[in-house]
């Protein structure tokens, strides 16, 4: 059951994730910015829904694994990283690099925290 679950979520999360990559993208556009905006907004999510008290695990598995597992994604942070640098943009990887860890740890944080509050 868990596993059609994470699949369920997968099934809305990852249409937006495409969709997000294909807006940040357009035009020849760097679409860094818009991974950063999805992993941000994703992590932002996941802590909210760790930050609350008996969220059962069901709702973990279609929500935390399946829709936030696949609208953020760390494999399409790393290329972004690796081409700035081979583009020899490499203060903007950087930039990247820090705003991508402060900002999600960050909206994680903030989630969980305010999760809390509820």
């Amino acid at each position: 059951m868990t596993s059609l679950l994470v699949v369920a979520g997968a099934l809305a999360g990852a249409p937006l994730r495409l969709l997000a990559l294909v807006v940040a993208g357009r035009g020849g556009r760097d679409p860094a910015p818009g991974t950063l905006v999805v992993n941000v907004a994703g992590s932002a999510l996941l802590g909210v829904l760790l930050g609350l008290s008996g969220v059962p695990s069901e709702v973990l598995a279609l929500v935390g694994t399946g829709f936030c597992g696949t609208l953020t994604t760390f494999s399409t942070f790393g290329t972004d990283v690796v081409r700035l640098v081979e583009e020899g943009l490499l203060g903007r990887a950087l930039g990247y690099v820090a705003a991508s860890l402060l900002l999600g740890v960050g909206s994680a944080a903030a989630g969980y925290g305010l999760a809390g509050l509820l």
